[in-house]
Formats: C-alpha cells, sequence, structure tokens
C-alpha cells in the first residue's frame, strides 16, 4: 500500500510552488508519518527531501434541500503533506498523463 494518495493541484497550492520552487503538496494516508512520507517521495521521484510538514483536516458537516427534505452529510477527512525537496531540485508531476 502507497503512502501518497495524490499530488495536490489547488490555486492555493500552486501559489506555493511557484512561490517556493522547491514545495510540493500530497494528500497522504492519515496514518502515515514524516519518516513514511519522506521515503515514499524519495522513492517515487527519484529526488532528496529535506523537510516534510503534514495537516490534517477534518471532515465538513454539509446540507442540501432536495424533494425529499433536508439531506446532511459530511466530506471526507483527509492528511496534507508539504514536502520541501533540497534546492535545485523538482517535481514534474504531469509527466505520466
Amino acid at each position: 500500500m502507497s503512502v501518497i494518495v495524490k499530488p495536490i493541484f489547488t490555486e492555493k497550492q500552486t501559489a506555493i510552488t511557484e512561490k517556493f520552487e522547491n514545495r510540493y503538496g500530497f494528500i497522504v494516508v492519515p496514518s502515515a508519518n514524516k519518516v513514511e512520507i519522506k521515503k515514499a517521495v524519495e522513492t517515487l521521484y527519484n529526488v532528496h527531501v529535506e523537510s516534510v510538514n503534514t495537516m490534517k483536516y477534518d471532515g465538513k458537516e454539509r446540507s442540501r434541500f432536495s424533494k425529499s427534505g433536508a439531506v446532511k452529510g459530511r466530506t471526507a477527512s483527509y492528511k496534507k503533506a508539504i514536502v520541501t525537496l533540497k534546492k535545485g531540485e523538482t517535481i514534474d508531476l504531469f509527466s505520466n498523463i
């Protein structure tokens, strides 16, 4: 089982990557720790990781109205990792599309 679920392609993460060219964001498995994330990125993308910052997000409650009344639910919770690479190294996330 892989630790990395998918890379993040949001406006906020793109702005961070443009400002700091060696920082990338990934959605990871909630049980993964920083050492596992570092090893997974290094082996998957063949780069050297300098540091890893992690954040946990809880799911948000959502509700909408339908013909049968109000429907309530939750979005999924997830863990995000911001990976900083050594200077001069980059990851081409669009190479395998």
